[in-house]
């Protein structure tokens, strides 16, 4: 699938925002509405887990494209229509380097372009999407594949964020790259307080934390400096509730965090 073909569908993404919506037409609170989110498709996984080997196995991916089938079949059939699907990260389980990426992201657009045209594709950045420590080519790929890694949109009053959290999990091969984000974000933030946003959500794949927000730094969270840092700056602009993937929990603090199952599997 070229670039071009794919475009309308997994480039929406871009200049920092999500063409599907408009901006000023939907910063107006018009009552409730709701999306569909989900996470890790993650290409590849199921086989690469069989076999114990999920650093470099996964050349069979087909009961992952069924179960992601039978999710876009089950969210086209839904009535009223959602505002949106997000699917927070790990979308193929081939690190960038390894192989079967390319087969793997093809088939996975192929199953996601079935999507009801009317429902718009947000797509966020996951480990397995950049790497563990991304660099500034494997984010180009993925911004080439799926559209930028974050970004900011507005729909029916709330206001949401879309984060890449491996820049806040290791940027140290990219570091200006995470600078970047840090800055971005803190407008989007002034932004979030000066407009006072009915709500305001944010999507990412790695977790704050799983359970407390002092617990030991993990593979599945973000250290501790790290997480309290962005805690108290999304707290401070109001944002109530965060929804990540990574692992498989749930956890509640002032600022309500949600730890999503996945589509899947993954890690």
């Amino acid at each position: 699938m070229s670039s071009a073909e794919a475009g309308d569908v997994f480039h929406r993404a871009r200049g920092r925002t999500l063409d599907a919506f408009s901006s000023e037409k939907e910063r107006e609170w018009k009552g409730p509405f709701y999306f569909i989110q989900g996470a890790d498709p993650q290409f590849g996984l199921m086989k690469a887990w069989s076999t114990g080997d999920c650093d470099n196995g996964g050349d069979e991916w087909g009961q992952e494209m069924r179960l992601t089938e039978q999710a876009v079949e089950a969210i086209n059939k839904l009535n009223p229509k959602p505002k949106f699907f997000v699917l927070c990260g790990d979308l193929i389980h081939a690190m960038p380097g390894t192989p079967w990426r390319k087969e793997q992201t093809k088939d996975l657009q192929q199953v996601l372009k079935a999507v009801d045209q009317d429902i718009p594709l947000v797509l966020v950045s996951g480990n397995h999407d950049l790497g563990n420590v991304p660099t500034a080519e494997t984010v180009e790929e993925f911004c080439q594949t799926w559209g930028d890694d974050y970004f900011s949109f507005w729909v029916g009053g709330v206001l949401f964020l879309v984060l890449n959290s491996q820049f806040f999990y290791d940027a140290s091969k990219c570091p200006a790259l995470k600078q970047a984000q840090d800055h971005w974000l803190d407008q989007q933030l002034s932004i979030a307080q000066q407009k006072r946003c009915q709500h305001a959500i944010v999507f990412q794949h790695i977790p704050l934390f799983l359970q407390s927000i002092d617990e030991d730094d993990d593979y599945f969270n973000l250290t501790k400096a790290v997480r309290k840092e962005l805690a108290d700056k999304l707290t401070g602009a109001g944002f109530y509730l965060l929804v990540f993937l990574h692992a498989r929990r749930r956890c509640q603090i002032s600022l309500q965090m949600v730890v999503s199952h996945h589509v899947i599997a993954g890690n």
